[in-house]
């Protein structure tokens, strides 16, 4: 019997486990991930990127709990010898009729007590000579780090401190009983007194297989990457950013400097044929229908109709994504770029079609469920863990 078992072996899950073994050293707690490796999807397909907050409502758990987590990322990455650099990145407005979003942007900034600068395209140069800008956000609070190795240290210490971790395990049925929660999965059942669902792209299919009616459904976009030739990667220095759509939930293409030296260009963001599909044939008809046979997706799709367009012409054409990066970095050619690897965002889409904008948590006595967690998730992990340890009960012994 475990006091608290955690279905999804991300960063996130693994963050909540971490937090509980602190907060409670003796408490019997135990993470079960269906795939034979951690940090698998969402995790080991980041951009790596050290997320201030610039974006987000002030408030909100966005905002919050990523500048909050930011903070606590960098001191274990200090304390567990985990490579990263703060670096900084900049927020570009390359046409007149940006500067009016760029200037609400930095509005927003300093409402978040971010240390930001505006700056001229002069400026800008002497931070990336390559770039292209009329006047741009400087945010110092932005990093990189490869967040897979942030998930192994944090692995580690769990086992270390008692927790465990079960592989290969996938969650098949969910029973509550009086005094406890049953979750029968591939290899075992378990038996717990309190569930938290950290499942990610699947976090919605956990909920509803314990009879929660949240409202929502993930559906999964893929982000599809690009990155510079090695002789290329001189062209970006930190992180290069446009100024982002405020009616579209994707931040647009842009240039990632990762911790190993690569540069990534995207993502993009189209719809995913399969909650898991990293690849434009992947395809599994129940994740297909699901998304075609809920009519809030055809709302969120009407309305982004135009914005869509441009997403998918972007995933066909390669001389399309690519004039997209030049309007950042107009030297950019095609033969500078080579495919890289993808990813798929687990975005929430309510029932009368809005996309969850803010973290989404939803708990009742037994459990608690995370049914949003898109990027900034990763930056923000290690807050997000704590603000669950305070929202659950402690272990009953």
């Amino acid at each position: 019997m475990y006091d608290y078992l955690i279905i999804g072996g991300g960063i996130v899950g693994l963050s909540t486990c971490y937090s509980l073994i602190q907060k409670y050293p003796q408490a019997k707690i135990a993470v079960i991930e269906k795939e034979s490796t951690l940090a698998f999807h969402q995790t080991g397909h980041n951009s790596g990127v050290i997320h201030s907050g610039i974006y987000y409502k002030p408030g909100s758990l966005k905002a919050n709990l990523s500048k909050e987590g930011g903070e606590l990322l960098r001191a274990f990455c200090d304390r567990h010898h985990i490579p990263y650099e703060m670096c900084g990145k900049v927020i570009v407005a390359t046409e007149q009729e940006e500067l009016p979003l760029l200037n609400r942007l930095y509005t927003r900034a300093l409402e978040n007590k971010l240390d930001v600068s505006m700056i001229d395209s002069g400026q800008l140069k002497e931070i990336e000579p390559h770039a292209y800008g009329i006047r741009a956000i400087h945010v110092k609070a932005a990093g990189i780090v490869k967040y897979k190795s942030v998930a192994e240290a944090l692995a580690k210490v769990i086992r270390e401190q008692g927790g465990d971790i079960h592989l290969s395990t996938k969650v098949e049925n969910i029973v509550e009983g009086p005094d406890r929660i049953q979750v029968e999965c591939s290899a075992q059942t378990f038996h717990t007194r309190y569930l938290i669902n950290c499942a990610g792209l699947h976090c919605d299919r956990i909920a509803a297989n314990q009879g929660l009616k949240p409202g929502m459904k993930i559906v999964p976009f893929r982000g599809e990457y690009y990155e510079l030739t090695p002789e290329k990667h001189h062209l970006v220095k930190h992180l290069i950013y446009p100024v982002p759509n405020p009616n579209f939930p994707f931040l647009g293409v842009h240039f990632t400097r990762m911790i190993d030296g690569h540069v990534h260009a995207g993502p993009n963001a189209v719809l995913s044929f399969k909650r898991e599909g990293y690849r434009k044939s992947d395809f599994n008809f129940k994740d297909f229908t699901e998304v075609m046979m809920y009519p809030a997706f055809w709302k969120i799709a009407r309305q982004n109709i135009g914005e869509g367009w441009k997403e998918m012409a972007r995933s066909w054409s390669k001389k399309v994504f690519v004039r997209s990066l030049q309007r950042l970095i107009p030297e950019i050619r095609e033969d500078d770029l080579v495919k890289s690897e993808n990813g798929v965002r687990a975005q929430a889409l309510t029932k009368d079609g809005k996309l969850v904008d803010d973290f989404m948590i939803v708990s009742n006595p037994r459990s608690i469920h995370i049914l949003n967690a898109p990027s900034p998730a990763a930056t923000a992990s290690l807050a997000i863990g704590r603000t669950i340890c305070e929202r659950i009960p402690e272990p009953v012994h």
